[in-house]
């Protein structure tokens, strides 16, 4: 059974975000953020495309795994069981059972990480992407947190002298 990692870079920096990947031996991050832009410096697509790749971590957006915006705002305002609704009715949709159905595909082949911004897995959709997947192949789920620090934490002992 392969394992399937999430992640949420909120509060993190790139460098501690690509380290935690690295030391977890991610091979791939699957972005499931609808728009892939951020105010946190380094996590927008293209800049983060490029640092994971010279990382040695491949990266694919699957815009349509996104929380669609009803979804997002019913989560800012609290309405967690709303967003949850909205979002499996949004994984109901044809284009999302495909993009479902690519994610497993890459899920199985090698080490990935569903990415998102939200720190805590349990109030994000990437869990419900999951969960999800889960059904279609068989994966294990762990849910990863940003080590701080992780370049210092996650050096060899060699290096650290």
């Amino acid at each position: 059974m392969s394992t399937l990692f999430t992640i949420g870079y909120e509060g993190a920096s790139l460098a501690d975000f690509i380290a935690t990947l690295q030391h977890s031996g991610v091979q791939r991050v699957l972005d499931v953020r609808e728009i892939p832009q951020s105010r946190r410096r380094g996590f927008s697509k293209n800049v983060l495309a490029a640092a994971l790749g010279e990382a040695g971590i491949s990266y694919t957006h699957l815009r349509q795994l996104g929380d669609p915006k009803e979804g997002r705002e019913a989560a800012r305002r609290g309405e967690i069981a709303a967003f949850q609704s909205i979002f499996h009715d949004h994984l109901e949709l044809p284009e999302t059972k495909d993009a479902l159905s690519t994610a497993a595909e890459i899920c199985q082949h090698e080490p990935t990480v569903l990415l998102c911004f939200e720190r805590n897995p349990q109030l994000c959709h990437r869990t419900l992407v999951a969960k999800r997947l889960t059904d279609l192949c068989s994966l294990s789920v762990r849910h990863l947190g940003v080590v701080h620090n992780a370049g210092e934490r996650f050096r060899p002992v060699a290096e650290a002298a």
